[in-house]
């Protein structure tokens, strides 16, 4: 026990300690440094937020990107259902990153604000009033022990100059014994000067005893008054670093997406839809639609009919396949096997930077998936023509109607000579240009 506590005694010899006059100010100075950390928290997290929303913009801009090309492009069924699964994901996941933003902005630093303010007080002249008084706390509190201080240290300078003058004295009395020169009228001097300078000393030591007496009957009562005054800061700092700590768990708290129901389901229902992929109906569906499950009209002879126009062959209508049952998207005329992400983005870096910006979108507005034929069904517009002739669809994705029946265009004829169209029942489909004509 003896050894750590001699240890501790030089640790606080060498150390600027508390007690030391004016030293206090280290503890004054946490206030201004409370207040300062509480700016940079906010700070912290208004980056984060910055870096959250831009996370989620980015995944927003490649999920709409591979969306459209996904559907426009040549896979199909319900391998086409889990792939595009993938960019409901980034969809899903950039929502939650927005809310992530939005909870540190909205929530976090709103919080750290209100209690800033709340626990410091800015005063008119400059600083802070809880700085303030505990600045006037301490100075109270060490005045009667520094003004005791102040008389023992100038005691102790008299004492040691005593001392001094005393050993001076001393060695020129030795001196003028051992010199012929020196008078014994000169000895008696000297050795009087002796006198005189042990008696100095003897006062000033005893000076110097009763002003460190003084100042240490003084101590105790000047520490109990500091300790006062420092544990009203320390209550103010036990505010500040509970509630740092409550802040630090709510902002883990909205960070943290796996305590987030919605984050796991996402997860969930994407991994439902890939596993829901079947290839061997996958398979039938192209089959059905691409293959020798096909509807054919084999060639078989017809009687001429003067007042029936011929329709354009079937088999030349676009190749567009219909939706697919898991979406909502109507691939447009054309084959779909022509797009590509290369065909369509040559010009895509995969490159990645950290100062890359996600580039504006050029898709068009209605979520990117270039319907013009859903457009047209959700907004009522369109030309309204009149059937010339009975037609019967041969196809599922062909309409059927009788001469006199009147119906919506919502797309122009096409190079192959069929164009889209909706009936009053709200069914859509193809059907041959030259059967209807403008009201």
């Amino acid at each position: 026990m003896s050894g750590s506590y001699d240890e501790s005694l030089v640790a606080d010899d060498t150390m600027d300690s508390f007690w030391e006059v004016g030293n206090y100010k280290r503890a004054v100075k946490r206030f201004d440094d409370g207040h300062r950390l509480c700016n940079d928290l906010m700070g912290c997290l208004q980056e984060r937020a910055k870096i959250e929303k831009s996370y989620g913009d980015q995944l927003t801009a490649w999920s709409k990107r591979w969306r459209q090309l996904i559907e426009k492009g040549p896979q199909y069924g319900s391998v086409e259902r889990a792939w595009l699964a993938v960019m409901t994901e980034a969809e899903k996941v950039s929502e939650l990153h927005q809310d992530v933003k939005n909870n540190l902005m909205n929530d976090d630093v709103e919080k750290v604000k209100n209690w800033q303010k709340e626990a410091y007080h800015k005063q008119m002249i400059g600083g802070f009033k809880e700085a303030k008084e505990a600045e006037e706390g301490f100075k109270k509190a060490q005045k009667p022990w520094a003004k005791k201080l102040k008389e023992m240290e100038t005691a102790k300078k008299a004492y040691h100059m005593a001392c001094k003058e005393e050993k001076l004295a001393a060695a020129r009395e030795a001196n003028g014994k051992t010199e012929a020169s020196v008078t014994p009228d000169q000895q008696k001097k000297l050795h009087e000067k002796v006198d005189k300078c042990k008696q100095d000393v003897q006062k000033a030591k005893e000076k110097y005893e009763k002003s460190l007496e003084e100042l240490n009957k003084c101590t105790p009562q000047y520490m109990e008054s500091m300790e006062q005054v420092f544990d009203q800061c320390q209550q103010h700092e036990v505010k500040r670093l509970t509630f740092l700590k409550e802040a630090l768990l709510d902002i883990k708290r909205h960070l943290n997406l796996t305590e987030n129901q919605s984050y796991s389901t996402i997860y969930r229902e994407l991994e439902r839809t890939i596993l829901g992929a079947n290839t061997q109906e996958d398979l039938k569906w192209f089959s059905n639609n691409h293959g020798p499950g096909m509807h054919m009209n084999w060639p078989a002879f017809e009687e001429y009919n003067p007042d029936q126009a011929s329709a354009p062959p079937k088999k030349k209508k676009p190749d567009g396949a219909p939706p697919t049952p898991s979406t909502d998207h109507v691939a447009p005329p054309g084959d779909r096997s022509s797009v590509s992400s290369y065909d369509k983005n040559q010009a895509y870096s995969t490159e990645w930077s950290d100062d890359e910006q996600p580039a504006a979108y050029s898709g068009n507005e209605n979520g990117g998936n270039g319907n013009s034929f859903e457009d047209d069904s959700s907004t009522g517009r369109g030309v309204r023509v009149r059937a010339l002739y009975d037609y019967d669809g041969q196809e599922q994705d062909e309409l059927s109607f009788k001469a006199g029946d009147e119906l919506t265009k919502t797309e122009d004829e096409d190079e192959q000579g069929w164009c889209r169209g909706r009936l009053d029942n709200g069914r859509e489909g193809l059907y041959p240009a030259n059967y209807v004509e403008p009201i």
